[in-house]
């Protein structure tokens, strides 16, 4: 009995010494109960709503009013034409837009007043929550009228989603994969394989022979670059000949979008491969540190609209959060430039900071 307690202390003293993998055992699952807790939500919450009203009766004003109340929705928006419907989902400035029929008050006891919901599409997850809790919305503010004035009064609603009237789930699900591809190829296996040349001892063979050690780096990089470019090329061959995904929008710009964000996913994985010493590590911190994070915050699978405001500042800092939203509006939306210029612009840095961060710390690291 001696013996194996003294085992037992012996393997917490080394628990207890090895400071990463306490952090693992303790620290890790509270942090995912805590973001995967206040992320992972099913009800919606201040989703952005723009209003387009030609009536502009007292009527509407207070189905507009209710909406504003709701704790569902916020109105960020009153178009003054059916024109700027398509501009507010290019820009991202709302998901939902609800049009009033003319005379709205006056058609009201007659049962001619109409509420068209029109929802962007490319994500249909979200657009068909989106309807559905305004249907709600307005539902309970028509049988409030009828008991107070004791009268029929009967809205009638139509629902429609912009892009993707169908509601297929592979608009929204092909972009979304492609991050998550490209990030897991670039950023785990670049970090993975520098890792293993230096925990192995190979690196230091490689950097004393005659090739520079950008050169090095490069020539480990680029097999897993053109792998994430032919993956690239593959998703998209399927989604457009199989799934039936359109592309809307420029190849030229897809392309290029592509391009930089494979570039800030193999930065992070050399970034990765400096901060740590073993392949176990490498893996760890790449699966954990980058693969969660682009599940929960990218906004393939939760709405970042639903989230705290705290963890919509950490969204902002994931890479294929901004990736997943150019490549939905060049496929789905098929906008100019203009319209995901916020997207590329935040890649583009995001590519040469990570670049100079990680290169000046692989040569400090390697001296």
């Amino acid at each position: 009995m001696k013996q194996f307690l003294s085992f037992v202390r012996k393997e917490f003293r080394q628990i207890f010494r090895d400071r990463r993998t306490l952090l693992i055992l303790l620290i890790m699952p509270l942090m995912l109960v805590l973001l995967l807790g206040y992320a992972i939500k099913t009800e919606l919450n201040d989703a952005r709503v723009a209003v387009f009203d030609p009536s502009k009766d007292v009527e509407t004003r207070r189905i507009i009013e209710r909406l504003q109340a709701s704790e569902y929705f916020t109105v960020v928006r009153e178009l003054d034409s059916p024109a700027g419907i398509n501009e507010v989902f290019r820009d991202g400035t709302a998901g939902l837009v609800v049009v009033f029929s003319e005379e709205f008050a006056s058609g009201l006891p007659r049962g001619e007043a109409g509420i068209q919901l029109i929802a962007d599409g490319t994500d249909p997850n979200q657009a068909s929550l989106l309807t559905n809790y305004a249907q709600g919305v307005l539902a309970a503010y028509q049988a409030e009228r009828m008991e107070q004035y004791r009268v029929p009064m009967r809205i009638e609603t139509v629902s429609r989603m912009l892009y993707n009237p169908q509601g297929e789930s592979a608009y929204n699900f092909v972009p979304g994969v492609m991050g998550i591809v490209l990030m897991l190829i670039c950023a785990l296996m670049t970090s993975v394989s520098i890792v293993r040349e230096r925990e192995t001892g190979t690196m230091e063979i490689l950097l004393a022979s005659p090739m520079k050690p950008l050169h090095i780096i490069l020539s480990k990089m680029t097999p897993y670059f053109t792998l994430s470019v032919t993956n690239v090329v593959t998703i998209l061959l399927l989604a457009v000949f199989v799934m039936g995904v359109p592309i809307r929008g420029s190849l030229g710009w897809l392309a290029l979008v592509s391009v930089i964000f494979i570039i800030v996913a193999l930065s992070l994985g050399l970034l990765i491969s400096t901060l740590v010493d073993s392949q176990v590590a490498a893996l760890l911190s790449s699966g954990i540190g980058l693969m969660m994070p682009t599940l929960v915050f990218s906004g393939l699978i939760f709405p970042l609209e639903s989230m705290p405001l705290a963890l919509r500042w950490i969204a902002d800092i994931i890479p294929a959060r901004w990736y997943i939203s150019a490549m939905r509006k060049i496929m789905i939306q098929g906008v100019d430039v203009s319209c995901f210029a916020t997207e590329l612009g935040v890649l583009a840095l995001m590519a040469a900071v990570l670049v100079a961060v990680s290169w000046k710390k692989f040569k400090v690291r390697l001296e």
